[in-house]
This record gives structure tokens, sequence and C-alpha cells, in this order.
């Protein structure tokens, strides 16, 4: 038992002792509570705190991105970056705050800007949120056709900003990506890439009702850009002011490009019309003349 008591005490005395001493070397500056301890354990225990949240922001990192494509991981490097840095300015603080600095005036001034900072860029903020959740929740693709203030787009790039898009006239519209979380908007090809378009037609009063189905039935099926399966159709769809309306429904796997498609099928209806001599009405009003007597 004295042994053990001895090695124990040595322990305690002397290796530890030495090790606390060895820790406890740098600059003490000030007395009493206003003491500025810069020490080698300090310095170690920053160094360490550094190492360990750099370590475990890579662990998150990995778990949030690694079913990720390479491409989406990019996207996210700047978040990261800007994370690691707000984590490093955290542990510097905390470390001048354990060697005894007044670190009040600090977090004060910090928390005044960062506000500032916050209100003054509040909609990039918006932006980055958008873009990390269109990214997470593939929400949005590289392809996918959508409909944003009545523009409609192809997606081409997607960044963590902004998304951009070409148009149908060939311009290319930028897109905050708040608008995909904030606002309503259209996504054409999100379930599949099908989608189910239609041309509308009038014709005028004691018309063949079955001759014009069967035309608009015969435009779609000869029509190259439209799908056989499932099969388009026709629909008798009001009695109008002036005139009885149709509308032809089909399938495509362009929806992109359906006004050309839609304008090709025009064409032919109206030759085909002219040929079995059924009219396109123009708008009618009836006009009644009240004379009043002398």
């Amino acid at each position: 038992m004295q042994v053990d008591n001895e090695i124990e005490e040595i322990i305690k005395e002397d290796i530890w002792g030495s090790i606390k001493d060895f820790l406890n070397l740098g600059f003490h500056i000030g007395e009493g509570e206003k003491t500025i301890n810069l020490t080698i354990g300090l310095l170690l225990l920053l160094t360490i705190s550094i190492v360990v949240a750099k370590f475990a922001l890579k662990w998150i990192r990995y778990l949030l991105t690694h079913k990720m494509e390479h491409e989406d991981k990019q996207k996210f490097s700047s978040v990261f970056k800007f994370t690691n840095y707000v984590i490093y300015l955290v542990v510097i603080l905390v470390t001048l705050s354990g060697a005894g600095i007044d670190i009040t005036l600090i977090i004060t001034a910090s928390a005044a800007l960062f506000v500032g900072l916050g209100l003054a860029l509040q909609e990039l903020f918006k932006d980055i949120l958008g873009g990390i959740m269109i990214i997470v929740d593939k929400s949005l693709q590289v392809g996918d056709i959508v409909e944003v203030d009545d523009k409609v787009g192809k997606i081409f790039e997607i960044k963590l900003r902004t998304t951009r898009a070409i148009t149908r006239d060939d311009k290319v519209v930028i897109i905050p990506n708040h608008k995909f979380i904030s606002d309503i908007m259209y996504n054409y090809t999100q379930n599949h890439r099908t989608t189910r378009e239609s041309v509308s037609v009038g014709v005028a009063y004691g018309s063949n009702v079955q001759l014009v189905t069967q035309i608009l039935e015969r435009v779609a099926a000869e029509q190259k850009q439209i799908l056989k399966n499932p099969k388009p159709f026709v629909l008798f769809d009001d009695f109008g002011d002036s005139a009885l309306m149709f509308s032809v429904h089909f399938f495509t796997n362009d929806s992109f490009s359906d006004p050309r498609v839609k304008s090709e099928m025009r064409y032919k209806i109206n030759a085909l019309f002219a040929e079995n001599n059924i009219s396109i009405p123009f708008p009618q009003r009836d006009v009644h003349i009240i004379q009043q007597k002398p």
C-alpha cells in the first residue's frame, strides 16, 4: 500500500505537476480579475478545438452530400466554407474568453454587424436557401420545363443562388431561386416527359359536327410530333356566341416545342376546313336600332 501511495504521489506531484507547469507557460498580463493568460495550454486547446471542428464539419458535409452527384456537391462548397469561417470565429472567441479577455464588446459589435448584413442581404439568403432546398429534394432538375411569371423555359443550369433557363425564343432567363419556394410554379416535366396539349377551333352553326371531329382526329393522327399512344381525342367544348367550339387534345414528349406543333396543326385544319366547306365564323352580334317617335 505504501508503494502504491508513493507512486500515486509521484504521478500527481512530479509528472502531472510538470505537465501543468508546462501548459501554464506563457504570458500573464495584469493582476486579479483582469489578468490575461496566454499560455501554451490555451493555444493547444485552441488548436485541438479547430482540428475537431474541422473534422466534425467534414463528417457533417459527407452525411449531407454523399448521395449527391459531383456537380451538386460542388455547389455546396461556398456554403460549407462560410460555415467553417463561422465555426472558427466562435472557437477563437471562446478561447479568448478563456484567456481572460473581455469579448463582450466584440460580440456586441459583431451582432450589430450581422443584423445589418442580414437585413441588407435577406434576398441573397432566401435565394441560397431556395437553392439548397432545390438540390436536396430534387424538386427541380436540369432539362425540366417550367413556367414562372408566365414565361416558359427549359432549365439548363442550377446554381446555389440562381437558376438559368432558355425560353422558347432562345433567350436566357435568370430566375432567383427563392421564386421556386415562394411563388406558384408549373413544372411540365416533373413526373414524366409526356404532357397533354390542345388546339381549339370554332366552326359555324349548321356545320357537320361529325365531319369536323373526323378532320381534327385526322390532323392529330398525321402530325409527326404527336404520340400515337395515348391516342389523341376531340371534345365538343361548347355552344359559343358565334360558333360551335371544338378542341383536339394530344400528347407529346416535347412540350417545349409545342407552339410549333400547334401552328402546323392549325395550318392543316384551316386547309381541310376550306376543302370541306367548313367555315370558321367571325364574331357576330345582333344590333337593334330603336327609333324614337317625334
